[in-house]
């Protein structure tokens, strides 16, 4: 028994050094990844603090602190991720009234480019019939697995690549003006077109995929943070509608995520809602919210669901919104504070060369 409370008390302080780093805002790989599994160790946390108070007696002073120390931090824990339960306030508003001129209906998938169940793509993209499809780690075999998409997809932007970084959006909308960019690296693409609604009005969508901040891919998470406070800079500028779409490589209730949403101006549907956990699909202990849609304050959601798995290490994400020129006098959107904006210009300004 002596040796299971020293594994209970080395567990626990683990998991409050591990909660410890990801409060601190450096790049490197091993501060941003502990920020990822916060449920997880929200859900460590607690069975330590269960099993330690009902198996031992807390008597002394050290024995008291590291439960108070754990109840802290399971409170720290609850507070960072209460946003995204049934609790919290939603930031976006559900429509009252259906209409389906303004409507948009986006599934977005990372299909994880070993993946050959083309089929399961299809047949998922059949049964849910979005309007817009982004498809995510993308190559040959998904461009022409996928191919048959351009039948009822009319307008595209397709660009299959071998370093898991391929795109692949179609749409049944008009798309306008659409480029592929390469925002902080040569090899990593973005999307960013207009989109026309069947009722004239146009948005701007964009769609991302930015490295990881992990070992094999980069050390540090400056490319990623850079790419996605770009599109936010450009989003804020914007006068028309603006989704951003995508595989951030980032979790919903990161200090990234939260600087891009309010350098954006953009709303997190899944707010008040749920946490929509699409990564990793096989590994249930493990999932992330990853692959994200932030819309402006000019949209109201229809409906958000994670789909079902086709073979992927990713879910699927469907949403549908639609667009009210009223919903920004009732929906408020995100403010940065003036550190904030400091902050983003820095990482923005940030050489990334100098990290590879």
């Amino acid at each position: 028994m002596p040796a299971f409370k020293l594994f209970l008390e080395i567990s626990g302080v683990c998991i409050v050094l591990f909660s410890i780093v990801s409060i601190i805002k450096s790049d490197y790989w091993a501060f941003r990844v502990f920020e990822y599994p916060r449920l997880q160790k929200l859900f460590v946390n607690l069975v330590i603090i269960i099993i330690y108070s009902f198996q031992f007696q807390i008597e002394t002073p050290l024995e008291r602190a590291f439960i108070g120390v754990l109840i802290a931090n399971a409170g720290y824990l609850i507070f960072q991720i209460y946003p995204f339960t049934f609790f919290a306030k939603k930031v976006i508003f559900k429509t009252d009234h259906a209409d389906v001129s303004n409507q948009v209906r986006i599934v977005s998938s990372n299909v994880f480019q070993d993946n050959r169940n083309t089929a399961g793509c299809l047949k998922t993209v059949q049964k849910n019939d979005p309007d817009i499809i982004l498809l995510l780690e993308t190559d040959q075999f998904w461009y022409k697995g996928t191919a048959a998409l351009k039948e009822t997809y009319p307008h595209q932007v397709l660009v299959p690549l071998e370093n898991t970084y391929g795109m692949l959006l179609y749409s049944r909308l008009e798309l306008v003006d659409a480029e592929v960019r390469y925002l902080v690296d040569e090899e990593i693409p973005s999307i960013k077109t207009k989109v026309r609604l069947p009722s004239g009005e146009m948005f701007d969508l964009y769609c991302v995929h930015p490295t990881p901040p992990v070992p094999g891919e980069n050390l540090y998470s400056t490319e990623r943070d850079k790419e996605l406070l770009l599109v936010a800079k450009e989003v804020k500028a914007s006068n028309l509608p603006s989704i951003v779409i995508g595989d951030l490589n980032d979790v919903a209730w990161s200090y990234t995520t939260n600087l891009f949403t309010k350098i954006s101006g953009l709303l997190d549907p899944r707010i008040g809602r749920g946490f929509y956990n699409t990564f990793h699909a096989k590994i249930p202990f493990l999932r992330f919210p990853l692959d994200h849609v932030f819309c402006s304050t000019d949209f109201k959601l229809v409906s958000l669901a994670r789909l079902e798995n086709f073979s992927s290490d990713h879910f699927p994400i469907l949403i549908t919104l639609q667009y009210e020129k009223l919903a920004s006098a009732e929906q408020e959107a995100p403010e940065p504070e003036i550190e904030d904006i400091e902050l983003a210009e820095e990482k923005i300004n940030k050489d990334t060369e100098s990290l590879s």
